[in-house]
């Protein structure tokens, strides 16, 4: 099953975890965020049920994936932009697509 891991992450540890892959180490897909408060922000409520409902999917159009949360297509058209720039959806000439079948989210809360 091919898997994606959204975590929050300092940059070393972004670094080391490319630098063991670098070695050989497969470390598998990953998304990290700064921030705990950034991966929410870009993870909003109605971003991760696209998300959710992309995952798996293949390539859809956005009229589709709007559809598929019922939701309007312009505010569908925002959300995919975000998620596109954050490097979770990838566009297509066909559409968009989410190319993964599973999502793992891994971070830790600290007291501040």
């Amino acid at each position: 099953m091919k898997t994606v891991t959204i975590s929050v992450s300092t940059m070393d540890e972004t670094k080391q975890r490319f630098l063991t892959a670098f070695k050989g180490t497969r470390q598998g897909a990953h998304i990290s965020f700064p921030t705990v408060e950034l991966l929410w922000k870009v993870l909003a409520p109605n971003r991760m049920a696209l998300v959710r409902a992309l995952t798996g999917a293949g390539v859809v159009s956005i009229r589709e994936a709007a559809r598929r949360v019922n939701r309007d297509v312009r505010a569908v058209h925002s959300d995919v932009t975000a998620l596109i720039n954050a490097g979770l959806l990838n566009r297509t000439e066909e559409g968009i697509e989410f190319p993964y079948e599973a999502v793992h989210v891994d971070f830790i809360l600290k007291a501040a």
